[in-house]
């Protein structure tokens, strides 16, 4: 059985931790180098619930997208609710490792595993790390549809291929518009609208699409937009990167047992779908 420090040099092998943004907390939470590692979690979100579902499975190491501690803290105290998550996991000997932006950009990463759920054909990054001479590497990802479809059809295949949300799949835009090229990236995206432009793709589908942001963007060009909940858009790295570490584990002959949270973290629990609009318009 491989310690907790072999598994994570393997993890970071695939995202290593000077590939996140600055401002990230990437790396190792919580565990002991020393212990014994026979099974692992993945999962979006460091909350209660995961790491009760892990103490439940009998899990060693918990690997979640999200970080616990983005900010910095003074304090692990239990009274607080990410200070139970703390003492909890050193409670149950459990490790918790985060890969945040260095999943993101990484080859193949969080936009990758988002594209392969859509069956989109990936192109490329976009927007390319500098510091990757292939060229594979980076934020988002550009993609090609084998047949073009209709934005409808598109958000309806998310809506399909994607966790379910109470949000589901947002849509601005023509849904008749026929869509040929996709650019997509996992969790919040309405900062790359510039790039995607750029890009001259279709439409673009990501999470946390703001009202300002999106109606500028959809005065500069006809481009459709699709919105999905956070979770949901990177939710399926949690499947590609525990099928990494089990290609890992095989090769090492660690006979790990990997695992993958089916459980929504998602923070929005309902839905109300408005009325038909009035032909005369909203009121006043």
């Amino acid at each position: 059985m491989p310690r907790l420090s072999e598994v994570i040099a393997a993890l970071e092998t695939l995202w290593p931790a000077e590939r996140a943004e600055s401002w990230d907390a990437v790396g190792t939470v919580a565990g002991d180098p020393d212990q014994q590692v026979t099974r692992v979690l993945f999962a979006v979100d460091p909350v209660q619930e995961i790491v009760d579902e892990a103490v439940k499975l009998g899990a060693d190491l918990l690997v979640t997208h999200h970080p616990l501690y983005l900010r910095g803290t003074t304090t692990v105290a239990a009274t607080h609710f990410k200070g139970r998550v703390v003492h909890t996991l050193i409670k149950n000997d459990i490790a918790l490792h985060v890969a945040h932006t260095n999943a993101d950009t990484a080859d193949p990463g969080v936009s990758d595993a988002l594209a392969g759920a859509l069956d989109l054909r990936v192109t490329g990054p976009l927007v390319p790390d500098p510091t990757d001479p292939a060229g594979r590497r980076g934020l988002g990802r550009l993609c090609a549809l084998d047949h073009p479809v209709t934005v409808r059809e598109l958000a309806a295949r998310a809506a399909e291929r994607l966790p379910a949300t109470a949000q589901g799949i947002r849509v601005a835009g023509d849904p008749e518009a026929l869509v040929r090229t996709v650019a997509v990236s996992g969790g919040s995206g309405d900062g790359l609208f510039e790039q995607v432009r750029a890009a001259g793709v279709d439409a673009f589908l990501t999470a946390d699409l703001r009202h300002h942001p999106v109606s500028e963007a959809r005065a500069h060009s006809p481009l459709a937009l699709l919105d999905a909940a956070h979770w949901a858009t990177e939710w399926p790295w949690c499947e590609l990167a525990a099928s990494q570490l089990d290609e890992i584990s095989d090769r090492h002959g660690w006979d790990l047992r990997v695992h993958v949270s089916k459980t929504v973290t998602d923070p929005w629990t309902a839905h109300a779908a408005s009325p038909p609009s009035d032909p005369l318009g909203a009121p006043n």
